[in-house]
């Protein structure tokens, strides 16, 4: 089979659908990626097809608005500036998916994707495989994605609606961006103002859940189309090394902690990254710094702290004794494949719910949000870390189990079948 994979976004946002291209490739099947210039090389690395669209998400992140928009944790602020950068990218998207896609015999898509996707879907009436590492089929067990703080209210009636919020707001995300492309690209009429509340995902066809069910068991109000398979990790190329410096930083005891933020961005990165090294001296411990959000120079550290660009968290995590990060599906994945303790500094959309089911996993501590970190809470919240025993024994375990598990061989299996 041609499959075509349409995977926009951050970093964090392509690397399990890259995953998951190396498992169809791997089974014999033909796959083009679609994605961004940023992400040309990664995909290129791992010996993919290549149809990149020449747009820089990264850089758009880190524009000044976008840094506030996204530090400041307010969710539809953050959702209108997202649908905002993705509008002026959304054509040039559409235009080398629907290139890609001739020839086709599926596609598969997530949320960055998912409107383009399900347009050539429509088009050439070729199947959609919907394919995402957050949960947004409505389910009375667990509240929306975006909204997290509506699991305390009794289940039922205030957790569905929790998912209708958070479908809602990734439609309008989507609308917003995409129906410019629906129409001048695919021919198609505008989408519709309010999303399809009545499918189990945002558009028809099978249902692909990159998680595992240590993590999040899969709901029994889930119909017979939805499969949660275990996560879509990838690991570093074949031709990757680590850098040598870093390799001699990591093999020194006592094993120094992760800190990196993602693709999240600040709007005032030096006074961040000050944030940072003063929480890391409080609490006393070595450290690897991703130094993503900048500001950070690798000037006058000393030499108990080692700031890193792009390295890859599968293998990098299982070398570090706890993980700091901003709640990222892909990231937090990491940390627990990895069996350390993770500590969560959310800063915009599901990173909040990811942040809340660390703790309540018992993988870690409390969220700390971007919005209020503070040197010292950021300080204690490592302590704790690395202190409590219950969250080394915890992380050790679920590892284990994750560990057994091959996320994109059951993806595989099921596309097959689709």
């Amino acid at each position: 089979m041609r499959i075509i994979i349409i995977a926009p976004g951050s970093r964090g946002d392509i690397q399990p659908y890259i995953a998951l291209g190396l498992g169809l490739k791997s089974s014999g099947h033909e796959v083009r990626i679609v994605t961004t210039r940023d992400h040309a090389s990664l995909v290129t690395a791992h010996g993919l097809e290549l149809w990149s669209a020449d747009v820089d998400v990264q850089g758009a992140i880190q524009q000044a608005e976008a840094s506030s928009s996204l530090e400041s944790g307010k969710l539809f602020r953050s959702f209108r500036l997202l649908s905002k950068l993705a509008s002026s990218a959304a054509l040039l998207v559409a235009q080398k998916a629907w290139d890609a896609s001739h020839g086709a015999d599926k596609i598969l898509a997530g949320f960055g994707g998912l409107f383009v996707g399900g347009a050539i879907s429509e088009k050439l009436r070729i199947p959609l495989i919907q394919a995402y590492n957050v949960p947004i089929t409505p389910t009375r067990e667990f509240s929306g994605a975006l909204t997290p703080w509506l699991q305390f209210w009794p289940k039922g009636f205030f957790h569905r609606l929790g998912h209708r919020v958070t479908r809602q707001s990734i439609w309008l995300t989507a609308r917003l961006s995409g129906n410019n492309a629906r129409r001048s690209v695919f021919g198609l009429r505008s989408a519709p103002l309010l999303g399809p509340f009545h499918k189990a995902g945002l558009g028809g066809g099978t249902i692909l859940y990159g998680f595992s069910e240590s993590v999040i068991q899969k709901p029994l109000d889930w119909g017979g189309n939805i499969s949660v398979t275990g996560f879509w990790f990838l690991d570093p190329s074949q031709h990757w090394t680590p850098p040598p410096q870093l390799a001699s930083f990591l093999e020194n005891d006592p094993k120094p902690i992760y800190i990196g933020f993602g693709s999240m961005s600040s709007r005032d990165p030096k006074k961040t990254a000050q944030l940072v090294l003063e929480a890391i001296h409080k609490a006393g411990q070595r450290a690897v710094v991703h130094a993503g959000w900048g500001g950070l120079g690798k000037e006058n550290l000393g030499p108990d702290v080692f700031v890193v660009e792009s390295i890859p968290h599968a293998w990098l995590f299982d070398r570090v004794a706890a993980v700091v990060h901003h709640g990222g599906a892909g990231t937090t994945a990491a940390g627990i494949r990895a069996g350390v303790p993770s500590i969560v500094v959310p800063f915009h959309g599901d990173q909040p719910f990811w942040g809340q089911l660390v703790f309540q996993l018992g993988l870690g501590p409390h969220p700390v949000p971007r919005r209020d970190l503070t040197a010292e809470r950021l300080a204690h919240a490592i302590e704790a870390a690395l202190t409590n025993r219950e969250y080394r024994d915890k992380a050790a375990a679920l590892s284990a189990q994750i560990r057994g598990e091959d996320g994109v061989s059951r993806a595989v299996e099921l596309i097959e079948k689709s």
